[in-house]
């Protein structure tokens, strides 16, 4: 089982600690016997996951890094009166090493993050350190104020197996740390050492944690370096929070699309003993909850996907998934986690959208974001990527070995679940990987081969694939997509990678998701002459707008462009409007000092002011986004087009609302990339000449412009970094936020908005981002082209919303698709030539088909249709 957390005087089970008679000041943590696993248990945090394991009935710290710790979550000590006491037995495997002195086992108390968060103060929270060095002496200080201090040298002794350390503050605004040897014998002659100072009692307040800090020992990574067992703490300031448990179910996603449900379960790396299954369980009647389905823990990802069909989807379900964990010798503990499952939102005027990139942990665990989004009463959540960084959570990225390199994964997107976790356990999510989510800068997947292994990782990232191994990816994909509906087209690309690319039907909504990143070509390695590096050229005589739209470049892949014309097409299941959701857009909005030859700067940029307007500003060609290769992206567009759909999309750091054009400005999609909940890379859009046909009144970076690509762009919207005034000011000064998107899909009003952190939706006269709300209409992602004429217009007789279909009689090509929100329709045609129109209900496979169609007068009669 879990470590059990005690009161001094009795057994308690976790479960009890919400019973109010029982004491509130008293804590014990003590490992089973006979249990072997690397998560610590729920009532803990590791950091670094993969540095720490139960075995022997202890918790041991395996790797002789810095400040190795794990935080107890469920006690907290309070700011109120009173004393803490804090004991546990400690013992080093060897202290043999360099510089022994250095390295040290104890506590940390009063451990408080930037964010005065319990989750923050759990991964970066720093505070009073006490403990006994590797080579036997006491040591206290404060990393906040700075004071040290430590027993004399010559006073150190040989370390014996073990020592019981006792922390005590109290009386006077004393804080003492006693070594007792051996651990467990209290008489006066058996004590080690003492320390003892005055220290301000505000500074005890904040987490709890125990420290194996390595640094100095010899110890070989997955070796034993210290061990602690019998962790207790008692006084009047000690806060329980049973709630605050976090496993070993962490969190959840799900979908629900044509009547299928999938969800998975993201679990901590659980012991050989640990049972493999867990089952999703509904309310019943005898038994009161029954199983719906149950599921294996994947090895690797330590995740468990469920799939239901034939879900209705009517009415608010409450679930629960049920994991039994295993003890030593004990019948298993069962834990649930859960909450209500949604109905589709078909009743509703608006489905509401709410849309995130770039997860950092700047900010972390983001709670004015989580609570703001909740405010808008979201239907539906999209993460389009990055959902970790390689940094996340401090102590850099250990890439190999697998398993080390799988855990090292696994403890930045538990970040994740635990910031996000309470939107996604009952609103249907997508989160697709990105570059940083696969330990990438950038990345070009050219259909999944590995990259060179020679080199620096930047040679590596620049000719194309992946750099981590094949099963390591799967891996991410399975914690990320594996709960989305089945691929349109499950075969693996290359080293077996899988694809995710499919739809999802909600709420009247079709999703296409696409994956932009997997399939496109590597620049580098296609245009040598350009002297490519991580995505910017070298060769400052090259010119991608007008030579980089070579022959062989790819985008999308054909796999994904024919899914992308079959799902335009396809309005079945109720569609009412569409989406395309991916992991960036198709453009490159984005300026820098004139002559930039990579972006490396960014962070350095200064902040402006508000008002301010930087001079010397030009667009970019920065291959790592979508406005390459053109050709590519041309035909992605045009596939968006045919549908009317708008496109959602993150990566840029940079909030935009633009339309793209392709012939001519305005001719297809419009295009929302969300601003990051977390920005380090803040990026601009201050263009030195201003965009053409502006809004009265709008800034000069709007308007019309060619990108760096020379792709033409509407720009309508920007969320420049600017000066916020606010606190702290690297996380709010650099534009931070999420994106909600508005369908009505009674009116096909679409209204797109760029949320700014820390702006609560609910305060009279809270709004959007400057630039936003754009509003549009449905049929503006693919009628603001010109005409070259129009059909007779027809009326509808005996079907609701009937679908419509324009196609090229000489082609066969459909020209576009739609869902009518009335009964009548004036078709609109592009090309020349005899157009064929189909109308009908494809849930019913009911047809009418008019052909030959010629443009005609407006004063035309309209053709009616009758079902």
């Amino acid at each position: 089982m879990s470590p059990t957390l005690l009161p001094l005087i009795a057994a308690l089970p976790l479960s009890a600690l919400s019973d109010p008679t029982l004491p509130r000041d008293e804590v014990a943590l003590e490992f089973p016997d006979g249990v072997e696993r690397i998560w610590a248990g729920p009532e803990l945090w590791a950091n670094r996951l993969q540095d720490w394991r139960v075995k022997d009935g202890r918790l041991e710290c395996v790797y002789a890094g810095k400040d190795r710790n794990v935080h107890l979550l469920t006690a907290y000590v309070s700011s109120g009166d009173g004393g803490l006491k804090m004991s546990a037995r400690v013992g080093f495997a060897s202290p043999d090493g360099k510089d022994p002195s250095k390295a040290w086992a104890g506590f940390k108390v009063g451990a408080r993050g930037e964010f005065d968060d319990y989750r923050d103060s759990a991964v970066r929270g720093v505070g009073i350190e006490a403990g006994i060095t590797a080579d036997g002496r006491l040591f206290m200080r404060d990393s906040r104020s700075g004071w040290e201090m430590r027993t004399a040298e010559e006073t150190a002794k040989p370390l014996p197996p073990e020592v019981e350390l006792l922390l005590s503050f109290g009386e006077g605004d004393s804080l003492s740390l006693t070594a007792l040897d051996p651990a467990g014998i209290e008489p006066a002659e058996k004590l080690r050492d003492h320390l003892n100072l005055t220290i301000d009692p505000a500074s005890v307040r904040g987490n709890v944690a125990l420290v194996c800090h390595g640094e100095g020992l010899n110890t070989p990574a997955g070796e034993l370096v210290a061990w602690f067992d019998d962790w207790r703490i008692t006084g009047e300031r000690i806060e329980l929070h049973p709630e605050r448990a976090f496993g070993p179910v962490l969190f959840n996603q799900y979908t629900l699309s044509r009547g299928v449900l999938k969800m998975t379960a993201q679990l901590p790396p659980l012991g050989p003993g640990d049972r493999k299954t867990l089952r999703l369980e509904v309310p019943g009647e005898v038994p009161e909850w029954r199983v719906v389905d149950e599921a294996m823990i994947d090895p690797l990802s330590r995740t468990a996907t469920f799939r239901v069909e034939e879900w209705q989807g009517t009415s608010p379900v409450l679930y629960r998934i049920a994991y039994d964990l295993v003890g030593s010798g004990e019948t298993a503990e069962t834990f649930h986690y859960g909450g209500v499952l949604r109905p589709e939102p078909l009743g509703k005027e608006e489905l509401v959208i709410a849309a995130f990139t770039g997860n950092n942990d700047l900010g972390f665990p983001h709670s004015e974001i989580v609570e703001t989004v909740t405010a808008h009463e979201p239907d539906f959540l999209f993460f389009s990527g990055d959902q970790i960084y390689e940094g996340v959570g401090g102590y850099g990225c250990q890439r190999a070995p697998l398993e080390m390199a799988c855990l090292d994964y696994l403890r930045k997107w538990y970040l994740y679940g635990w910031a996000h976790g309470e939107l996604m356990r009952e609103i249907p999510t997508v989160a697709i990987p990105d570059d940083h989510d696969v330990f990438h800068g950038n990345i070009w997947g050219c259909a999944g081969k590995a990259t060179v292994r020679e080199g620096s990782g930047m040679v590596q990232q620049d000719s194309g694939g992946y750099k981590m191994p094949a099963e390591w990816v799967r891996m991410v994909e399975r914690t990320q997509i594996s709960h989305l509906p089945d691929p349109f087209d499950p075969t693996p690309i290359e080293q077996g990678i899988g694809v995710y690319y499919t739809s999802i039907d909600y709420g009247g909504v079709s999703f296409a998701i696409i994956e932009d990143r997997k399939f496109k070509s590597a620049p580098a390695a296609l245009m040598p002459e350009a002297k490519i590096r991580n995505g910017w050229a070298q060769n400052r005589e090259w010119d991608a707008a007008e030579s980089g739209d070579v022959e062989g470049a790819v985008l999308l892949g054909e796999r994904q462009l024919a899914f992308l014309e079959d799902w335009a097409a396809d309005w079945s299941h109720g569609a009412k409007m569409k989406v395309v959701l991916s992991q960036t857009i198709f453009a490159n909005v984005a300026t820098l000092p004139g002559g930039s030859d990579s972006d490396g700067g960014v962070p350095r940029l200064a902040i402006p002011e508000p008002g301010d307007y930087p001079a010397g500003d030009e667009p970019v060609q920065d291959h790592d986004s979508n406005a390459w290769p053109q050709t590519g992206r041309n035909r992605a567009v045009a596939l968006m087009r045919k549908a009317f759909a708008v496109h959602v999309a993150g990566d840029q750091h940079l909030g935009s609302t633009i339309q793209y054009g392709l012939d001519e400005f305005g001719d297809a999609p419009f295009a929302l990339c969300v601003p990051s909940v977390s920005n380090v890379w803040p990026r601009r859009w201050f263009p030195s000449e201003a965009g053409d046909e502006r809004e009265p009144g709008a800034p000069r970076y709007t308007g019309r412009f060619l990108d760096g690509f020379g792709n033409k762009m509407t720009v309508h919207a920007i969320g420049n970094p600017v000066v916020s005034g606010r606190e702290p000011a690297r996380l709010h000064d650099r534009a931070n936020g999420y994106g909600i998107v508005r369908l009505n899909r009674r009116t096909r009003d679409i209204t797109l908005e760029n949320w700014a952190r820390g702006v609560d939706p609910r305060a009279p006269g809270a709004k959007p981002m400057p630039g936003w709300p754009v509003r549009l209409k449905q049929l503006d992602n693919g009628f603001g082209r010109t005409p070259l004429g129009h059909l007779a217009g027809i009326e509808v007789e005996g079907l609701e919303g009937p679908v419509v279909q324009l196609i090229h009689e000489e082609s066969g090509e459909i020209e576009y698709s739609l869902r009518l929100p009335g009964n009548r329709f004036r078709p609109v045609v592009f090309r020349s030539g005899v157009h064929r129109l189909r109308v009908g209900d494809p849930d019913r496979s009911e047809w009418r088909e008019l052909s030959p169609l010629l443009p005609v007068p407006e004063e035309a009669e309209p053709l009616r249709i009758r079902f």
